[in-house]
């Protein structure tokens, strides 16, 4: 089985998209775990109504560790609550990584809007870098595809880190299991932060954590003053 989960904080306008585009899929062995951080909208209602199961979370760290501590599959895949999955995702995943004998794997990400000037952008400042770095230094963002055993190896996502807990855990796995980035199927993200923060300083600011990772190690003080719950629904 895989366990799908999903932390999620107020996300009433993005979550039924991703949940749609779940209940499309042509594989059907899952279930569904949504973490919420105390939200103050319709986020648990809309959960249930998929028949997903509601979990307390906190941070996008917490959340993950809290959904599967109670999750039942032997995989589980880690999304953020405003992407989508094209069709025939979960099925194309799963395959690939057991064909590939993967522990740990990231996916390349497209804009669900349809600007070619966006997809470049995301190429460039996302995926082919991180394609390049595939051999030597694992990267996973906004969707994590992980066998279990590989994280309870791990003890889960470090709560106590401020900014890109989702590299140092697929580095952390890297250290211990096969890592690999899947090419059977790119997730489509919200492009929202980019539009509120703007493109020029996200990406600055991701770039500076980056090198903050590799001097000194993972970010666990506020020294990028990283906001979650503040960008609205723009680039929806």
């Amino acid at each position: 089985m895989l366990s799908i989960i999903i932390p999620a904080l107020n996300e009433e306008e993005h979550l039924p998209s991703l949940l749609d585009s779940i209940n499309r899929q042509d594989f059907r062995d899952y279930e569904l775990i949504v973490a919420d951080a105390d939200s103050k909208d319709r986020t648990c209602e809309i959960a249930r109504r998929y028949d997903a199961q509601v979990v307390p979370g906190g941070l996008p760290g917490k959340g993950r560790n809290e959904g599967a501590k109670v999750a039942a599959g032997d995989l589980l895949l880690f999304l953020d609550s405003d992407v989508a999955l094209p069709e025939g995702f979960l099925r194309n995943a799963v395959a690939e990584f057991k064909l590939r004998q993967l522990g740990a794997a990231s996916f390349c990400l497209q804009p669900r809007t349809g600007s070619a000037l966006k997809r470049l952008a995301i190429n460039l400042f996302y995926n082919w870098p991180i394609e390049f770095c595939e051999p030597f230094l694992a990267h996973g963002a906004q969707a994590i595809l992980v066998r279990r055993d590989v994280h309870e190896r791990l003890g889960g996502f470090d709560e106590e880190i401020k900014l890109a807990e989702d590299h140092d855990y697929m580095r952390r796995a890297r250290g211990v299991s096969r890592f690999g980035i899947l090419r059977n199927g790119r997730v489509l993200i919200s492009v929202r932060r980019f539009e509120t923060d703007g493109w020029l300083r996200t990406y600055l600011k991701f770039v500076a954590a980056e090198m903050y990772m590799i001097v000194f190690g993972a970010v666990k003080s506020d020294v990028f003053k990283y906001r979650f719950d503040h960008y609205g629904n723009n680039g929806k």
